[in-house]
């Protein structure tokens, strides 16, 4: 059985947090100041811990609530996403689509013209996926990058991960062999660390290391890589459309496996729900198209000798 506490003086502290005032949080509640104050107050005698350090015309949150806050503002955007399907009229259909900012722009936006040519009567609705993002008791579906392993969803592979770098033809025209490549020339992303080492020892070249610009995201690193800064290391299927389109090539006839794939997720009853249904059967006959240039693909026991 849930254990809900005090249900006004959570929503009290929540709208304090995000706004950063009492004051804020009781225009938008419809409650006086006062009201929001005394409700966040009751709160944490219940809780136990304290939540705000008061200070001079300004609240600032303990570490608790710092915690608690970035835990229940994605519980009440999804509760009002919720609300809104529920109570939208029934002529409407509307497909919530949990994925990551780059995914969505690289990949899925350019596409979803022929999803709608197809299903013109499902609205469409982006919220924010990526891997780090749980999935959304809102979504239809989501689409993230990972090993399979998500206990309680479906998870059907849409793309393998592969690995291959990419620049500007410029760029590509002098560089014969994988050794030709510079340190500081290799664009890297923050959170991928690991994609230059597995592409470098793929390729029988042990001396270089990535030294280059850092970014935080693919898109950003490979629009840097499109604009001559450098070589980024590419993934699909964020590098097919560059490469058809030849705004970017891929220098080496080489493809290494990151081991993970992306995914498209769901609970097992979205299959029951007939525009849930169609996504799915489009988007898996749009992943299943061949990528610009596949390359040469090696296993991950080729890559280690």
């Amino acid at each position: 059985m849930r254990r809900l506490l005090f249900l006004n003086g959570i929503k009290a502290f929540e709208a304090a947090a995000r706004t950063g005032s009492f004051a804020a949080a009781g225009l938008e509640l419809s409650v006086s100041a006062a009201a929001v104050s005394r409700m966040v107050h009751l709160l944490e005698e219940r809780l136990g811990v304290a939540l705000f350090e008061r200070k001079a015309n300004r609240l600032v949150l303990t570490q608790a609530g710092r915690a608690y806050q970035s835990g229940l503002t994605p519980i009440f955007d999804a509760l009002a996403s919720l609300t809104a399907q529920v109570t939208a009229p029934a002529s409407v259909r509307v497909l919530t689509i949990g994925v990551g900012h780059t995914f969505a722009m690289r990949w899925l936006i350019p596409r979803l013209s022929e999803f709608r040519s197809e299903e013109p009567d499902i609205e469409v609705r982006f919220t924010t996926g990526g891997a780090s993002v749980p999935f959304g008791e809102d979504w239809s579906c989501g689409i993230k990058l990972g090993t399979g392993d998500w206990p309680g969803l479906v998870a059907e592979p849409l793309f393998a991960g592969d690995l291959t770098p990419v620049c500007v033809p410029r760029l590509a025209s002098g560089l014969k062999r994988p050794a030709d490549l510079k340190g500081p020339s290799l664009i890297r992303v923050a959170h991928s660390a690991e994609d230059w080492p597995i592409w470098l020892k793929a390729a029988g070249v042990t001396r270089i290391n990535a030294r280059g610009p850092e970014f935080q995201f693919y898109g950003q690193a490979l629009q840097a890589a499109a604009d001559g800064l450098g070589i980024a290391m590419g993934i699909r299927p964020y590098i097919d459309d560059d490469l058809a389109a030849g705004r970017l090539v891929a220098p080496f006839d080489l493809s290494v496996p990151k081991g993970m794939r992306w995914y498209l997720l769901y609970r097992s009853f979205q299959t029951e729900q007939r525009d849930f249904a169609a996504f799915r059967r489009w988007i898996m006959r749009a992943a299943a198209e061949p990528a610009a240039r596949p390359g040469k693909r090696i296993g991950r026991i080729a890559a280690r000798n």
